[in-house]
């Protein structure tokens, strides 16, 4: 007798656009290993960009392990303490992987409303 058919796994993805009428990108999926690389160029382009501000808008992330955490905390430090990352409703975990791991690091704010 045949076995069901078992769905593969997705593989894990990340959709980035930008914002329209201010800087800063939209971000939608997950930031994980399969995926950091999407992640790193738009922060890498966040920094590039030069702007006082820059947004995120997150609140379509569904996860962001650690390393993603990280990426997005080696952005801010890059912004030389003169910029910040606006992120806005980012996941409820990646503002505590933040202030655990970089506690007061300067150039992030989050807003969850």
């Amino acid at each position: 007798m045949p076995r069901p058919a078992v769905p593969a796994p997705s593989a894990p993805r990340l959709d980035v656009s930008p914002l329209a009428g201010r800087t800063g990108f939209r971000a939608a999926g997950e930031v994980s290993l399969g995926t950091r690389g999407i992640w790193e160029r738009a922060l890498e382009r966040a920094v590039r960009e030069g702007e006082d501000v820059y947004h995120l808008e997150l609140s379509a992330l569904t996860f962001v392990d650690v390393a993603g955490a990280g990426a997005l905390a080696d952005a801010a430090r890059d912004l030389g303490g003169r910029r910040r990352l606006v992120l806005y409703r980012p996941p409820d975990a990646l503002p505590r992987i933040l202030d655990l791991l970089w506690p007061g690091l300067p150039g992030i704010e989050v807003r969850t409303s």
